[in-house]
């Protein structure tokens, strides 16, 4: 189970716009803070640093350990992955096509929002213990009630 602090959720057409909208220079910013939260949260994976130099030198690898290490946090919670490396195949060959590569974005950035939903509130996860009835109404019970 995971431990560390929850990491930011990202609007997903928010960083895919900004990161057009900058020519790329929010993605790398994106790749660092995404890198560095899930390194926090969990003790394993890249960091921010190592996965933003991995992403500089060979960003086709990056497409691929951003969603394996997001699949693993989620199977550390022991729930079922959402993305997996594979997911990378989206950004084959290196995210020159646009469409897949708005698809990554969607599921990783997607998924990534839901784990760190999940994570911030987990009361809601738990089931709920059961409430006597006069707890309910705020009356105590009667004669008749017993």
């Amino acid at each position: 189970m995971s431990s560390g602090p929850v990491g930011q959720k990202r609007g997903v057409w928010f960083v895919i716009l900004i990161g057009v909208v900058t020519f790329g220079i929010y993605w790398l910013y994106w790749v660092f803070k995404t890198q560095e939260e899930m390194k926090k949260r969990t003790g394993d994976g890249l960091g921010g640093v190592l996965g933003l130099v991995v992403w500089l030198v060979v960003s086709p690898v990056s497409a691929f350990v951003i969603p394996s290490e997001l699949g693993n946090m989620y199977a550390g919670d022991g729930k079922e992955k959402p993305v997996t490396g594979l997911t990378g195949l989206w950004l084959f060959p290196f995210g020159i096509f646009v469409i897949p590569a708005i698809v990554w974005a969607v599921k990783v950035q997607g998924s990534l929002n839901r784990y760190w939903d999940e994570a911030a509130t987990p009361a809601a996860a738990a089931p709920a213990s059961p409430v006597p009835a006069e707890a309910e109404t705020g009356e105590e019970p009667t004669a008749t009630d017993t």
